[in-house]
């Protein structure tokens, strides 16, 4: 047995990898003994042959930001052509829409607006909740230290009064890659990593469940990959409070980087390690909107159990010339081909209940 193979059986067996362990078999196992490792953990966690999706709708609340991040092809810049805030009837209709598809919660998340209050957000909340049976999911770890600078308070304040207005939970949106030199490079007027995860870590101690997720493949190095990871895994220990993993790849078109896409491989590679490396997650979802049906339908022998959202609506990934658009039926049946049952489930991974599909 190999040194590569050593580990993988380690990790398999509940054994937890150092990071010179992860780096070793993210850059020398055999791509299908990684996945079949990835794959055999992910089924010791959930031996029951379901793989699960959520109905919601991404909606940005507006796309007018400050940061100028180098990766994102979605902002305006204060007073440039295409800016917009989202008026309340627009967000009303959205919300309808979802419902009427059988969505269970909302993703609302938008660029670091420079001049709207938090009242302008609570407003929101307390709109929708006032209105509408529906899950908010909403505002990133970004745009929640943004608020708290605009607001001259702390974001153990934010997330309170975001929490009263009617806050669910938090995305795991902005992490990007969670190593300081990297964030200087391509988002240099976004939150420190250390910011990322503290709104993170007081989101959890206020009773808020949180995803997380990573945005590789722009200007980081395979070992920045690997400590993103670890500080992900550090913070779980201590909370418990993530309920989810997502990876997905830069889309370069667009955008002010240049280079080509991640391969379906990279992809893959990386999935099976993010599953092997955070061995206290429950949930690792795979990435269709980034890397296509087939691809993400691969990712479920690759270490995911989740299949994400169904997207009704996405718009940031869109900007960068990528356009995959998945049904629940379809959805259904990609998991269906995979041999696994789909099954619809809430943010907190609860099922909610398919009687008409069921019965069909």
């Amino acid at each position: 047995m190999t040194a590569t193979e050593s580990l993988l059986e380690k990790a398999v067996q509940g054994g937890r990898l150092t990071l010179e362990e992860a780096a070793a078999v993210y850059e020398e196992a055999d791509f299908f003994a990684l996945g079949h490792a990835a794959h055999s953990v992910r089924l010791a966690k959930h031996p029951e042959p379901f793989v699960t999706y959520v109905v919601d709708r991404n909606i940005n609340y507006s796309n007018i930001c400050v940061c100028g991040c180098r990766f994102c092809a979605f902002f305006r810049a204060p007073d440039q052509e295409g800016g917009y805030v989202l008026p309340r009837e627009d967000l009303a209709a959205k919300i309808e829409e979802t419902l009427e598809l059988g969505g269970t919660q909302i993703l609302m998340q938008g660029g670091h607006h420079p001049s709207l209050p938090l009242s302008f957000y609570e407003d929101m909340l307390r709109f929708i909740r006032d209105r509408y049976p529906i899950h908010i999911h909403a505002f990133s770890p970004p745009e929640i230290v943004h608020f708290a600078r605009m607001e001259g308070v702390d974001a153990r304040q934010v997330i309170a009064r975001l929490k009263a207005a009617g806050l669910d939970s938090i995305p795991g949106g902005g992490a990007e890659i969670l190593v300081d030199s990297v964030r200087k490079a391509v988002s240099p007027n976004k939150c420190s990593a250390g910011e990322w995860l503290g709104v993170m870590e007081e989101a959890h101690g206020q009773g808020i469940r949180t995803t997380a997720t990573m945005m590789f493949g722009h200007e980081e190095e395979p070992r920045h990959r690997l400590e993103h990871l670890l500080a992900l895994r550090d913070l779980q220990d201590r909370t418990g409070g993530f309920t989810a993993f997502i990876p997905w790849a830069f889309q370069p078109a667009n955008t002010a980087i240049s280079r080509p896409p991640e391969t379906a491989v990279a992809y893959l590679r990386l999935l099976a390690v993010s599953r092997l490396v955070l061995d206290n997650f429950d949930n690792i979802q795979a990435s269709w909107v980034t890397m296509g049906p087939k691809v993400a339908q691969v990712g479920l022998q690759f270490g995911a159990n989740d299949f994400g959202s169904t997207m009704i609506e996405e718009n940031v990934v869109a900007a960068a010339g990528v356009h995959f658009r998945l049904s629940v039926q379809e959805i259904r049946k990609i998991i269906e081909a995979a041999g696994f049952q789909p099954r619809q489930r809430t943010m907190a991974y609860q099922p909610v209940e398919e009687p008409d599909r069921d019965a069909s």
